[in-house]
């Protein structure tokens, strides 16, 4: 048993989602969102050098002293699987362990809305799970890759840094890659799996604009693309897209995009209130590409999409305000959970208490990524003489 097991196990009773080890400070846990201590004494460097070079190994923690970062995997037992980050801050060694079911749930035990599932029958084009760090996108493609193995005979290409949901063949097979194990970055991966005989692709992330162009030109091919990208809802993700390629290029990869893109589904996780039994749910938005969305697109009206969306209900779509009003409204997220994650936080201002009403107009209804830090003040410019 490894030194550092110790912690994972209670990492693992309590129900906590991630792990904090930071050199002179106590290890931490990161439950239902929120991060608690889970012993008062600090990381000594020596326990930290100890514990976290006993699960890498002498070659992978020579390489992670020599680049001060290093991504893994690491399997405690059958149940327990955990995704590794090593790194070196201010203080010295660093580490963050996130929890990896070893048993890949349903997108009904996720609360997945149903039409997600037709995402999974597609032969082609391009699908993108979106959503903060955090917000169970991983988990989310877990299920429908999961949902296609069971349903379908496809061969499954799943490029990732690390391998974090290990999947059994079933009617399908399924040939997982890891970056930089078994394939030396995600564009050489995907560049690889056009020759692999493969139906899908999944792109662990989709951080830089090679690996978007490679994604674009692959759905473009006939290949059923899934990718992640790190936006909060169906109109960010599209402009994120295009705003990675130089100026030039952006009305060809609105043309493409428009062609390949057949849909979106951003995802948040919120805090249940405890009488809903506490925890946190996925709330998502669900984009589906039509005719009216591929218009959007090459014409570079974005905005519009929110409309669409909205409109698209009886066709399955859904728009993130709608679903955080949906759970509002049945008492499973409090009204500032909800004004916090919402998109218009003018439609959750009237449900909040009196006091957080008032710190709310002060605010002037920023958005989050506008907002300044609660006990920040804006210093005053210094007049120039």
């Amino acid at each position: 048993m490894a030194y550092i097991d110790a912690f994972f196990e209670v990492l693992v009773e309590q129900g906590a989602s991630d792990l904090h080890i930071g050199e002179g400070q106590p290890p931490k846990m990161r439950k239902h969102g929120d991060v608690t201590p889970i012993r008062a004494e600090p990381i000594t460097r020596d326990e930290a050098a100890y514990m976290l070079s006993e699960i890498a190994g002498p070659e992978s923690w020579q390489l992670f002293e020599d680049r001060g970062d290093l991504d893994f995997a690491y399997e405690m037992d059958r149940h327990s699987r955990f995704r590794c980050n090593f790194l070196k801050q201010a203080n010295g060694y660093g580490a963050v362990f996130r929890l990896i079911p070893t048993k890949i749930a349903t997108l009904e035990q996720l609360g997945i809305p149903p039409v997600v599932k037709e995402f999974g029958h597609l032969r082609g084009g391009l699908v993108l799970v979106t959503g903060p760090t955090g917000s169970g996108k991983s988990t989310t493609l877990a299920a429908l890759i999961d949902y296609i193995n069971e349903n379908f005979s496809r061969h499954i290409v799943t490029i990732e840094e690390p391998i974090e949901f290990v999947h059994d063949n079933k009617r399908s097979i399924i040939t997982q890659r890891e970056v930089p194990v078994n394939t030396t970055s995600f564009p050489a991966g995907l560049k690889a799996a056009l020759r692999e005989d493969s139906d899908i692709v999944l792109v662990g992330e989709m951080r830089d604009l090679e690996t978007i162009a490679l994604a674009l030109t692959a759905a473009e091919t006939g290949l059923l693309v899934f990718g992640t990208l790190h936006t909060n809802n169906a109109r960010k993700t599209v402009d994120r897209m295009i705003d990675v390629f130089p100026a030039n290029k952006q009305a060809q990869a609105r043309t493409m995009l428009a062609n390949s893109l057949r849909g979106v589904l951003a995802q948040l996780l919120l805090k249940k209130t405890p009488e809903a039994g506490g925890g946190r749910i996925a709330v998502n938005e669900i984009l589906i590409a039509n005719a009216a969305v591929s218009a959007i697109i090459r014409e570079g009206a974005t905005q519009k999409l929110q409309d669409v969306i909205v409109a698209g209900k009886g066709q399955g779509m859904q728009f993130m305000d709608d679903a955080i009003w949906t759970l509002l409204q049945q008492g499973i997220v409090s009204p500032h959970e909800a004004f916090m994650k919402a998109i218009d936080k003018n439609r959750f201002r009237l449900f909040l208490p009196a006091e957080e009403a008032d710190l709310a107009n002060a605010a002037g209804g920023a958005t989050d990524e506008k907002r300044l830090p609660g006990n920040f003040i804006k210093p005053k410019p210094i007049a120039r003489r």
